[in-house]
């Protein structure tokens, strides 16, 4: 088994070498190997994504991400920027499927910004589609006949990228409490209305599932009124992109959310797919050892269950964190005071 592992930016070496840590700690017969990405890539080598980097990830079975994003290159064209390190990732190796899971710890309903009786109830995925959407359809700046300057950015699906998303939705519910509820706006787009056509025709292959509909507007809205009421999300790339953050904070902390972004391609072990935490690069903390790798280590997990096909060991990493938490190993985003090294020790100590 083959690991790449691109740290990247800001706080992603630092987290990187927490869940390290951890995966030395299993004693588990598994390669590793690190490329550069994002800002770091391209002031080593002009570009965010590099061939051998891309190569490396192709001919592993699965990615481990830390985190892109530089303040240095803010003003570099779009195309180099380290954000399209990750988009490139995504492309490039077909992961469509992002598996966002959200779940209230024991103990931590304090730290939420909502009523400790209401944050306790969160337990939810969010499935978001992402390889289409406005984030990769045609986009510009340009100068209209009046002189006015107009941004435009085409929101699109095809019907057969919707089917497959869907799948992956229906099959990650059947697996839960049978609960999907598709976000979109079809009171206004006609994309979302193609969606939720598509999402309706594929539910006739799940009769055990539930399936209901919800406008993105009223389920930001549910989401901190009666977050229980959800099981499995599923929704597009920049809805699931804005949702997926607001249940970070549902949960106290945007520190502890993981991420797996799936595709196609089966692996002798799993599904091919690369992990992240939701966090980013977090580069007003970068260096100072601060940051909370827990989302890291959680991501690991989910590598390992989905990708190596190592429920167990992605059980007892999880069950790692959540004792840590238990016995109040907190970071500063968590109103603690212990640091990111410490942290993961911590994890390694009750693994």
């Amino acid at each position: 088994m083959k690991i790449a592992c691109l740290a990247g930016d800001g706080i992603g070496p630092e987290i990187m070498v927490e869940a390290k840590k951890v995966l030395d700690a299993l004693s588990l017969d598994i390669e590793v190997a690190d490329a550069d990405v994002g800002g770091t890539a391209y002031k080593k080598h002009g570009h965010p994504l590099p061939p051998e980097t891309l190569e490396l990830c192709k001919a592993s079975d699965a990615v481990l991400f830390g985190a892109v994003g530089d303040p240095d290159c803010d003003n570099l064209e779009r195309h180099l920027r380290p954000e399209q390190a990750i988009l490139g990732l995504r492309q490039a190796l077909t992961l469509f499927a992002n598996l966002r899971p959200a779940t209230m710890f024991p103990g931590l309903e304090d730290m939420s910004a909502l009523r400790p009786e209401v944050a306790s109830q969160i337990d939810l995925l969010i499935v978001r589609e992402l390889n289409g959407d406005v984030y990769f359809g045609e986009k510009a700046i340009r100068t209209l006949d009046d002189g006015r300057r107009q941004g435009y950015d085409f929101m699109s699906y095809a019907e057969d990228e919707v089917r497959r998303i869907a799948h992956v939705a229906f099959r990650a519910a059947q697996g839960r409490k049978k609960l999907l509820c598709s976000v979109d706006k079809a009171n206004v787009l006609e994309t979302s209305q193609l969606w939720r056509d598509v999402v309706i025709e594929v539910s006739g292959e799940y009769p055990d599932v539930t399936l209901s509909h919800m406008y993105v507007d009223n389920a930001a809205m549910q989401l901190v009124r009666n977050p229980g009421q959800f099981d499995v999300v599923v929704t597009g790339n920049l809805f699931g992109d804005i949702l997926s953050d607001q249940a970070s904070m549902c949960v106290g902390s945007i520190g502890l959310l993981a991420s797996a972004s799936l595709g196609e391609r089966q692996t002798d072990h799993g599904t091919f797919g690369l992990y992240e935490p939701i966090h980013g690069s977090a580069p007003d903390i970068a260096g100072q050892g601060k940051a909370n790798p827990m989302a890291m280590i959680l991501s690991l997990a989910m590598l390992l269950r989905h990708s190596l096909g190592l429920e167990a060991e992605a059980a007892k990493v999880e069950a790692a964190v959540a004792k840590a938490l238990e016995d109040g190993v907190r970071g500063g985003d968590l109103g603690g005071s212990a640091g990111t090294s410490e942290v993961g020790d911590a994890v390694v100590a009750r693994l």
